[in-house]
């Protein structure tokens, strides 16, 4: 399911997807303190739960997650056109990241424009850890 937010929120980069995307743990959690907003989307569609995923941050992944970033099926652009944060995570074989995201309901079965799953990600690169965590949660 691919939730969009409302065109005003989109925007450039902001200090909580630089935070997310360079893994700064505190001064994440210090913007989101603060009141920043953990959902905002770039002109690129990026939140910077993509940008926590994409770079394999897990604990800012689930500094994000805790905070209410939502827009966890949102598919992200680029050269991972249409990758999902949970096609990240299974490609990667980051399976707290894929737990964290499974239990804040996460699409597992998010399919993109070439008909790849998080399953297929996980299985075609050996990551049979994220194989089993994504069938128990019910991946076809």
């Amino acid at each position: 399911h691919i939730s969009l937010p409302s065109p005003g929120f989109w925007a450039d980069r902001t200090p909580v997807h630089e935070a997310a995307r360079r893994g700064e743990i505190l001064q994440l959690q210090q913007l989101i303190e603060s009141g920043a907003c953990v959902n905002a989307v770039t002109y690129d569609s990026i939140t910077p739960l993509h940008e926590a995923s994409l770079r394999g941050q897990t604990q800012c992944v689930k500094l994000l997650l805790d905070a209410g970033a939502q827009h966890i099926s949102l598919p992200s652009p680029g050269f991972w056109a249409d990758r999902t944060p949970v096609h990240e995570a299974a490609r990667r074989g980051e399976i707290l990241q894929l737990q964290q995201l499974i239990e804040s309901g996460a699409c597992v079965n998010a399919v993109t424009y070439d008909s790849i799953t998080p399953l297929h990600e996980a299985s075609l690169r050996g990551q049979t850890q994220c194989v089993k965590l994504l069938l128990d949660a019910g991946a076809q």
